[in-house]
């Protein structure tokens, strides 16, 4: 359980900078675009590499999702069902999404064949099968996260622990702390 939760540590903190590094670079591409629209000029790489930006964050920014259950979920109603009912409905449901993503990432190295020796529009340079490739591998690093954070989503929801109301109940402690302080620092 221990190295499960070391990789977790490292996954995490690599999809964080991953995530955070796209948004940064999207962040300065935009500024640049709208800087040099003000200006009366236009990039005309932009819209084609903002649209490829924006596919890559979501796909790692759900990879880092999946590996912090922070995706959509039904806890509630996994939660009202008790023993072996839950246990069923849990690897039913793991069991979904992994095929999903399993197939996810089939059909985007099947897209990579197809897409090979094409290029981006705008920047004639870059290969298609580059800008792509998120594809397989974000359903790979989503299916990783998944199966990592598998072991204590499995045992916290057996317990009857919700994340979803967990995370809720420590934004309102966190709320209410911060209010008393306040009321503090006014008296």
């Amino acid at each position: 359980m221990k190295i499960i939760k070391r990789i977790s540590a490292a996954m995490s903190l690599l999809l964080e900078w991953i995530t955070v590094l796209l948004m940064v670079i999207l962040t300065v591409v935009v500024i640049l675009a709208v800087i040099a629209r003000l200006l009366g000029d236009s990039f005309s790489w932009y819209d084609e590499v903002a649209a490829i930006m924006l596919a890559w964050i979501t796909y790692y920014g759900s990879a880092l999702a999946a590996l912090k259950r922070r995706h959509i979920g039904f806890d509630s109603v996994l939660l009202s069902l008790h023993g072996t009912p839950r246990l069923v409905a849990v690897l039913i449901g793991e069991a979904i999404v992994l095929t999903f993503f399993i197939l996810l990432a089939k059909a985007g190295w099947e897209v990579l064949q197809v897409l090979e020796g094409e290029y981006l529009v705008s920047l004639t340079w870059v290969p298609i099968q580059f800008t792509q490739s998120v594809i397989p591998i974000g359903a790979i690093l989503f299916i990783i996260c998944q199966l990592l954070s598998l072991p204590e989503y499995l045992s916290k929801t057996m317990k009857g622990i919700s994340l979803e109301h967990a995370e809720i109940e420590e934004e309102v402690d966190s709320e209410l702390q911060k209010n008393a302080h306040r009321i503090k620092e006014a008296s």
